[in-house]
């Protein structure tokens, strides 16, 4: 299973600049979870625990009760939360029956204290996002 979910990591923006090793440390301390059709998975202004890769099933995601997305497999929600612990920003409720992959976030910070070329590597990708999301902010 760690050989496959890490190539599943492998598109996951924060988690892009791995290696293949990296990625199956971080698949090898992730856990598989189900959820029934019409679970809440994340509520917005809540903590959030996590970070959560669809593997089957649909999500739907909404702020303020308005749909802002669904999401499907290969599909994710979390990764911020996964960094900074701080409240989600959106509600996730189960459209369908659902597995998810999940890793929270202490989980993930004892993997960067273990691991720190893993910390440098997401460090190194949220900064790409966030530079190339001001230079479009700045295009605007």
């Amino acid at each position: 299973m760690a050989s496959s979910t890490a190539g599943q990591l492998a598109k996951v923006p924060i988690f892009s600049g791995c290696t293949k090793r990296e990625l199956e440390i971080i698949a090898n301390a992730s856990k598989e979870v189900a959820h029934k059709a019409g679970t809440v998975i994340a509520q917005e202004g809540e903590r959030g625990i996590g970070f959560f890769l669809i593997l089957e099933g649909e999500v739907e995601v909404t702020i303020g009760g308005k749909r802002k997305a669904k999401l499907g497999p290969g599909q994710f929600f979390g990764e911020i939360a996964l960094l900074d612990g701080g409240p989600r920003t959106a509600t996730v409720t189960a459209l369908t029956k659902i597995r998810l992959l999940g890793i929270t976030e202490w989980v993930f910070r004892g993997l960067l204290q273990e691991h720190p070329t893993i910390a440098l590597r997401t460090l190194e990708s949220v900064a790409g996002r966030l530079r190339s999301a001001s230079k479009q902010t700045e295009s605007v």
